[in-house]
């Protein structure tokens, strides 16, 4: 771990960008493009020791809900990249707590990775979490950049069943995933400029909207196995989730994902990769091959 490593514990002399979530997936590909690109900045981790090591980084140790231990790393933060905490039930006082943080440290600006279609009725119940979470942004007076991540096209792949088959009451509805690394090419793009991303919300998605069905042909023919769909109901679908043991708002949230998908609130392609970017965003079948 590297602490304030001696300078101003007010932040002077640190990097004034600021990167949560680099020991998962978003926040560590999002932390590797600004190391690319050359840019300085802090890294910020619930545990420092699984940080990436990067060039021009500072790793500092920080947890979303110890609103001291936030301030601290915030200190002298302009621009803040603020990944969704891991779900569970806490979450959106952990979100909260350390939004509260991040103003009293005097953040300006905050690039959120939120959920397609975020609403306080969306049917997908995380959703509704993610649009608290920018009520919460807008109340502080931060400007922000609001990233409404569609599904994640990385996750397909683990919704199928050890019997080849994904299970879900999505009908026939369509999503529009999005591959992870698109998330974090944007993020990272945001962060070096954000005075052109202010108070701006991007809807995430890939080239495509498809349905669970399609899915799972692209599975089958780049896997080389034989994935299916079957649309369950409702009932059936919390039924088959209890050989899991979990809390009542996980069975939901894992049940409503598909019924988002049914009631159409995930369809519709965005070009906001694209026009943030200048690339074009991963399909199913190129994330697949690509891998």
């Amino acid at each position: 771990m590297t602490d304030l490593d001696g300078r101003d514990q007010d932040g002077r002399g640190m990097p004034t960008l600021a990167v949560t979530g680099v020991t998962g997936v978003v926040g560590r590909l999002t932390a590797a493009g600004l190391a690319d690109a050359g840019v300085p900045f802090r890294m910020l981790a619930r545990t420092p020791a699984k940080a990436p090591h990067l060039p021009g980084t500072v790793t500092l140790e920080c947890s979303y809900s110890d609103a001291a231990q936030a301030r601290a790393a915030l200190a002298g933060v302009e621009t803040l990249f603020m990944v969704s905490a891991a779900e569970n039930a806490e979450r959106l006082s952990e979100h909260f707590a350390f939004l509260d943080a991040a103003a009293e440290a005097g953040v300006q600006h905050i690039v959120y990775t939120s959920f397609f279609g975020a609403a306080p009725d969306a049917t997908f119940t995380l959703a509704r979490d993610h649009y608290a979470t920018e009520e919460r942004i807008r109340g502080t007076g931060m400007t922000h950049t609001f990233l409404r991540d569609n599904l994640y096209l990385d996750f397909v792949e683990y919704m199928v069943g050890e019997d080849g088959v994904i299970r879900g009451p999505a009908g026939a509805g369509r999503a529009a995933l999005v591959a992870r690394a698109d998330v974090a090419r944007v993020a990272a793009l945001a962060l070096q400029h954000p005075e052109q991303h202010r108070d701006v919300t991007y809807d995430l998605t890939g080239p495509e909207e498809l349905t669970m069905a399609e899915v799972a042909e692209t599975l089958s023919r780049r896997l080389g196995r034989a994935v299916s769909f079957h649309d369950e109901t409702v009932p059936e679908a919390y039924e088959s989730r209890k050989k899991w043991d979990a809390p009542q708002w996980q069975y939901d949230a894992w049940v409503s994902t598909y019924t988002a998908i049914a009631a159409g609130e995930l369809a519709g392609v965005s070009d906001a990769v694209e026009r943030v970017t200048g690339r074009a965003p991963l399909s199913l079948d190129e994330l697949l091959r690509d891998r």
